[in-house]
């Protein structure tokens, strides 16, 4: 470790591998049944980062059930079905097939090039009706002579996978009790092989797969899970002992710029690069710059190892053939950028033309799902925020494992045309068809000022609904906090993100912008929705209250509408919607500064319309009435201040009051609002912009002309 002197923490911790730790409890184990140790066996490895990444690797269990339709014992495999995750799973996640027809199966093949047909007959295997697919892997485990079976993916056995050393360290560091095979697709040639193996070294613990993972297995649930976190706690030691010795992937040739700047650069870069991608489907960005990618991206061996492309199939049906990387000097040049961005598309097209025949699926989207920046970071696109974090998670998995592999030999990525089939393989496409179809907003992100409020909240839960990605601001920090936390639990929390924010302070409503570029990327719909109220007769108002009204629902439209041109206009599209007022179109008793405020805002929607139209850009406005449930404004003096002015005595029969007057006799909610809100954000009224549309249950004096 002569170069350790030279390393501070933080390189060092970055470029180390984490080692995991047994969190098998007997405690928490006594009294499950097989299936549920399975369960408990999966969870545990799944969550934990150090063992595989999401949706990576399955687990499996042969065990004895009862036959339904024969009352006599039956040995059934349980494995993980297709497209879970065996962190998150439960036990109907797992698919179940009868034992002795699985294997019976193997009459039935014919040999590598009628792979793919085997899996239609998996089906047939099927115990107790289970409607869980089969996954791919399910030969792997089921050819194999033993109780329990992991197959996972963690980066520390990836980097022996995927190194020129890996065959030779793996024998130096198990003894010949782990042994190696060849690449080789998922199936039943490799349960095949598998078994073969595991025949002719019948005291072998597993096998490393190359470029893939391991495979172990054991005669209990907890000998096995034990069994995985030692196989990846061996290899971890290993290579960390190497990894402290110097300067990972060549050293550094790069600086880092500051954490401010390099947000700052990721606020600028990532709408320019969603608006290149182009290809109808809109798409969701996020960004990173861990320690781990810094030191990858910075690095000199950073361009001939990101060319090389990944080289577990987990990670590159994520990260794509290839990253797309940028010159950090040339990232204001929008010719430039669209430049590398059309090179890299013409690149996969061309990459498509060698690889495809006839028979495969048409190409998918051309653009790049990761873009690596030196002294940046990481940026990753992709048709939602949680597939494009899982994209970045997976790519730094990918450095992990590039930094493990060059440490005891040559990184070694997927062959050309084995990557082109596994993003291509018929069964790929085919799990692709079985996924739902994506909602409306899928991929749209949608800014909503006054996001705490009645109407603002409802609107987020209608756009989140309907897919879209929201970001919330409001200056009231703690009912903020409070619907912040209700949506991240409804939603997750992927697709949402808030701000504190005064709209009558440009700092702070630009400073809410760029967040939001930053999170996700840039902006599609804007809610133009914060405000306030007042009432009183024209010689009760005072220069401040009428200078409040204004700041707010004059000038504050005006500074947020101002904030999103610029993103909407490198997208060249983009929806924002008004929250007016009926007292916009209709004069109203003793609220001139509110009602006159309010008209301002509804002449400068039309004036922006005008304006944005050759960019793509809808502005239109909805104008509610008496939306007093779940409101903040309601919750005030306006109600009394109201009442007062209709010569009501309570306010609590105001909400009567306004009830009786519409033509519908009908409340109108803030969910009301929101359906509106959706109607303009969506596609549905893609030829609409200028428009008023009143949301009142009917009131003749705001009919607009």
């Amino acid at each position: 470790m002569s170069n350790q002197s030279n390393l501070n923490n933080n390189q060092l911790s970055a470029r180390l591998f984490a080692l995991p730790v047994s969190k098998w409890s007997d405690k928490e184990a006594a009294g499950k049944s097989e299936a549920e140790l399975l369960l408990y066996r999966s969870n545990l490895l799944g969550s934990d980062l150090t063992v595989t990444n999401f949706g990576g690797g399955n687990t499996s269990a042969k065990i004895t059930e009862t036959d339904p339709l024969t009352g006599e014992d039956a040995k059934v495999l349980w494995i993980k079905g297709s497209g879970g995750d065996i962190g998150s799973m439960k036990l109907d996640g797992f698919a179940t097939l009868y034992l002795d027809k699985l294997l019976g199966l193997e009459k039935l093949y014919q040999g590598a090039e009628f792979e793919d047909e085997m899996v239609s007959y998996l089906p047939h295997c099927v115990f107790n009706n289970n409607a869980r697919a089969a996954s791919i892997d399910t030969p792997l485990h089921g050819y194999l002579p033993f109780e329990h079976i992991d197959h996972v993916h963690p980066d520390a056995l990836i980097a022996l996978a995927a190194s020129s050393g890996g065959q030779k360290i793996t024998e130096e560091i198990w003894a010949g009790k782990i042994g190696w095979l060849p690449w080789k697709r998922p199936g039943f040639e490799l349960g095949m092989q598998l078994r073969e193996f595991q025949r002719e070294n019948p005291d072998s613990k597993g096998v490393i797969l190359a470029g893939h993972g391991i495979i172990c297995w054991a005669d209990t649930a907890k000998n096995c899970y034990e069994l995985t976190i030692k196989l990846i706690t061996d290899a971890v030691e290993y290579l960390n002992k190497l990894l402290c010795e110097g300067p990972a992937f060549g050293g550094q040739i790069a600086g880092h710029k500051e954490p401010e700047a390099r947000a700052a650069i990721a606020v600028s870069l990532m709408p320019k690069i969603r608006g290149l991608m182009g290809g109808g489907h809109n798409k969701i960005g996020h960004f990173s710059d861990t320690p781990e990618i810094l030191e990858f991206v910075s690095s000199s061996e950073f361009q001939r190892l990101a060319a090389i492309g990944t080289s577990c199939p987990d990670h590159f049906l994520r990260t794509k053939i290839a990253p797309l990387t940028l010159d950090e000097k040339c990232l204001d040049d929008m010719d430039y950028l669209e430049k590398k961005v059309r090179e890299y598309r013409e690149g996969y097209k061309a990459y498509y033309k060698r690889c495809s025949e006839p028979k495969d699926p048409a190409i998918r989207d051309a653009n790049p799902v990761v873009i690596l920046i030196p002294g940046i970071g990481c940026i990753t696109f992709a048709a939602d925020k949680t597939t494009a974090r899982l994209a970045s998670e997976f790519y730094a998995n990918a450095i992990n494992v590039m930094r493990g592999a060059e440490a005891i030999g040559r990184y070694i990525g997927l062959d050309e045309q084995e990557a082109f089939n596994i993003e291509y393989w018929a069964l790929e496409e085919a799990k692709l068809q079985r996924m739902p179809k994506p909602k409306p907003l899928v991929g749209k992100i949608a800014l909503i000022t006054g996001g705490a409020g009645g109407i603002g909240s409802a609107a987020a839960a209608r756009l989140m609904v309907e897919g879209a990605c929201v970001f919330l601001v409001d200056r009231d920090f703690d009912v903020l906090m409070d619907v912040h936390a209700k949506f991240e639990k409804q939603f997750g929390p992927d697709i949402i993100r808030s701000a504190i924010c005064d709209v009558t302070d440009e700092h702070q409503v630009q400073a809410a912008f760029d967040k939001c570029a930053k999170e996700f990327g840039g902006l599609d719909i804007l809610v133009v929705n914060a405000g306030i109220a007042s009432s009183a007769a024209i010689e009760d108002t005072t220069v401040e209250l009428w200078r409040k009204n204004y700041d707010v629902l004059a000038e504050g439209y005006f500074l947020t509408c101002r904030a999103a041109f610029p993103l909407m206009k490198i997208q060249k599209n983009g929806s924002i919607i008004f929250i007016g007022s009926k007292n916009g179109v209709a004069a109203a008793k003793n609220a001139s500064a509110y009602a006159s405020a309010k008209a301002a805002s509804l002449h400068l929607a039309r004036c922006l319309a005008l304006e944005g139209a050759e960019f793509g850009i809808r502005v239109n406005s909805i104008n509610p009435d008496a939306v007093i449930k779940g409101s903040k404004i309601w919750d005030g003096d306006w109600r009394m201040e109201r009442a007062g002015a209709h010569g009501i005595d309570s306010g609590k029969e105001l909400e009567e009051h306004y009830r009786s007057r519409s033509m519908l006799k009908r409340d109108v909610l803030p969910k009301d609002i929101a359906e509106a809100i959706y109607f303009l954000a969506s596609d549905m009224s893609m030829k609409s912009t200028g428009n008023m549309i009143n949301v009142d249950a009917g009131n003749a004096l705001s009919f607009t002309r």
